[in-house]
């Protein structure tokens, strides 16, 4: 029996959640701001509950692919997918989605309800430094695309 793991990372984005929501439940935008993510097989557009697409990972263990299903989908409020591993078990993302002000708090967690042990303090470290990369890539994209789509 493994432990369960969960990992949470929030920014701040100026535009409105749909915005961000509309770009990040896309999985053809992962690409974009996700480092590990190299291709996505999957329609280009948000997802909707029981849809499902596949990624290409580069991780240091080599090329994974992984089948991801959407088990939740609550424009713009939240939105999860999961995927099945032989190697940490199944993975889980979820991103909510939360106005403040004219802008939006976007929260990405990740889980594993029963990985094999608890990852390092270096697994931990880069699983933290990763994810505000990717986050900060997120604000810089849907931001641009908001003020370019006449927003603010």
């Amino acid at each position: 029996m493994g432990v369960s793991f969960q990992r949470s990372h929030d920014i701040m984005i100026d535009a409105p959640p749909a915005a961000v929501y509309d770009y990040v439940c896309n999985p053809n935008s992962w690409p974009e701001w996700l480092a590990a993510s190299h291709h996505i097989d999957g329609e280009n557009r948000p997802l909707s509950r029981g849809e499902t697409f596949r990624e290409q990972w580069h991780i240091k263990r080599g090329e994974v692919r992984l089948a991801w299903t959407v088990t939740e989908s609550d424009p713009p409020k939240a939105w999860t997918v999961e995927a099945g591993t032989d190697f940490i078990g199944k993975i889980v993302v979820r991103y909510t989605f939360e106005a403040v002000g004219s802008g939006t708090k976007y929260t990405r967690t990740l889980r594993n309800p029963d990985r094999p042990s608890e990852p390092s303090p270096e697994q931990l470290a880069r699983m933290d430094e990763e994810a505000m990369i990717g986050l900060n890539n997120i604000k810089r994209n849907v931001e641009k695309r908001f003020a370019d789509a006449g927003g603010a």
